[in-house]
C-alpha cells in the first residue's frame, strides 16, 4: 500500500477505509465482525480509518478496534493506525455554539475512540449564512495548541470559505471533498488554492456509492425507491453529469480499461481520482473485507495514455456539475440538499 505524509508524524495509506457504511444505514452491523474486518485492513496496509461524530456508533466501534489491535499486534503496530474523525455541529446549534460546546464534542470523540489526542479532526459547517465557521475553526486550532488535536482538516468547505479559515491562522492540512469521474467540482478552484496552501484532498464518492460497478453496467436507469441514501445522492450527480445513457458509456469504457489491467470498474474509477493533482487519498466505503484485495490494488494500477484517452473521450461530452465543492448540497430546499440529515448528533443520542 502506498502511503502519504499528510503532516509531520501523520502518515496515511492512500486508500482510506471509510466508516459511514458502519453507521447502520446500509444494513445491520456485527461489532466483533467489524473489528475483525478492521484488523484485516490494518494488517494489509490500509491503516487509515475515516469516521465522524455523526456516524452513530462508528467512533466507539473504531475505539474497540484500536484496543483490540493494540492487544493482538502491540503498541508499535497501533501507532501506524491513523483515525480521521469529524466535528460536525448540528444545524440547530450553529447560532448558539460556544467554545465549551466544541470542547465537549472533541472530548466525546476522544472518549469514544479511546485516544488522548485525535489524529485528525475534519470540520464541517452546514450553513454559511450563520457566519461563525471561522470563529469555530479557530477554537479547534486552540484545542490543537492544547494538545487534544494533532491536525485539523475541513470537510466540504468551498474554496472561498477554506481560504477564510486559512487566513484566520487555522493550520488546515486536508480537505475532504466529493471527487469522482462524474463530479469534477474540486478541479475548478479548490485544487489550485489547496495546493498553494499545503492542503491535500481526501476524496470520497470515487465509486459513486456503488454506481461504479459491474452490476450497474447495462442495466436500465435506476428509479426510486432506492436502496439507501447513498444511491439517491449519487444518482442525482449522474443526472447532473449527463444522464444514465452517458454514464453507461463511461462504465463501458471503465470496464474495458479494467479488463486490460485485470481489475474492476470501481478500482479503475478510484485510481483515476488518485492520479489527480492535490489528491492524497481516496476513501473507500467498505462495510467488510470482501473487496480488500481490490482495495489494496488501487494505488498500484498503472493507467496508460490509452486508458485516459478512452475515459476522457466520454468525459468530454459530460456536463460540468454546477458550482464549487458542495454548493448544490448546501441548498436545503433543493433536490441535493434534501437528501442530507442536518442534526445527526441530536438524533443519534
Amino acid at each position: 500500500m502506498q502511503t502519504y505524509d499528510l503532516a509531520p508524524g501523520h502518515r496515511i495509506s492512500r486508500v482510506i477505509k471509510g466508516g459511514w457504511q458502519l453507521a447502520g444505514g446500509h444494513g445491520d452491523i456485527d461489532r466483533q465482525t467489524s473489528i475483525e474486518d478492521m484488523i484485516a485492513f490494518a494488517d494489509a496496509g490500509i491503516t487509515t480509518f475515516d469516521c465522524a461524530d455523526i456516524y452513530t456508533g462508528v467512533e466507539a466501534l473504531i475505539g474497540g478496534f484500536r484496543k483490540e489491535y493494540e492487544r493482538v499486534r502491540g503498541a508499535e503496530a497501533l501507532s501506524r493506525v491513523k483515525v480521521h474523525t469529524k466535528f460536525v455541529p448540528d444545524l440547530g446549534k450553529l447560532g448558539t455554539m460556544t467554545k465549551a460546546d466544541v470542547v465537549e464534542g472533541i472530548d466525546t470523540s476522544l472518549a469514544r475512540l479511546g485516544m488522548e489526542q485525535l489524529n485528525l479532526v475534519q470540520f464541517h459547517w452546514w450553513d454559511y449564512e450563520i457566519d461563525r465557521q471561522v470563529e469555530v475553526a479557530t477554537w479547534l486550532a486552540e484545542l490543537r495548541q492544547e494538545g487534544k488535536i494533532a491536525n485539523i482538516g475541513g470537510t466540504n468547505f468551498d474554496t472561498e470559505q477554506m481560504l477564510r479559515i486559512i487566513d484566520a491562522g487555522v493550520p488546515l492540512v486536508s480537505m475532504q471533498v466529493q471527487y469522482s469521474l462524474i463530479d469534477d467540482r474540486p478541479s475548478r478552484s479548490m485544487v489550485a488554492a489547496a495546493m498553494e496552501h499545503g492542503v491535500r484532498l481526501l476524496c470520497y464518492g470515487s465509486v459513486g456509492g456503488g454506481l461504479f460497478s459491474e452490476r450497474m453496467l447495462g442495466v436500465p436507469e435506476l428509479t426510486p425507491p432506492f436502496e439507501n441514501r447513498s444511491l439517491v445522492k449519487y444518482k442525482l450527480i449522474v443526472d447532473e453529469f449527463g444522464g444514465w445513457t452517458l454514464f453507461q458509456e463511461l462504465l463501458q469504457a471503465l470496464s474495458e480499461v479494467a479488463a486490460r489491467h485485470g481489475s474492476d470498474i470501481a478500482s479503475i474509477a478510484s485510481r483515476a481520482v488518485l492520479e489527480r493533482p492535490g489528491v492524497a487519498a481516496v476513501i473507500v466505503g467498505a462495510r467488510n473485507r470482501n473487496h480488500l484485495d481490490r482495495n489494496l490494488a488501487i494505488p498500484g494500477i498503472e493507467l496508460t495514455e490509452q486508458d485516459f484517452a478512452q475515459i476522457n473521450a466520454v468525459l468530454a461530452r459530460a456536463n460540468p456539475v454546477p458550482g464549487d465543492v458542495y454548493t448544490l448540497e448546501r441548498d436545503r430546499n433543493g433536490k441535493h440538499g434534501s437528501v442530507m440529515k442536518y442534526n445527526l448528533n441530536k438524533e443519534g443520542h
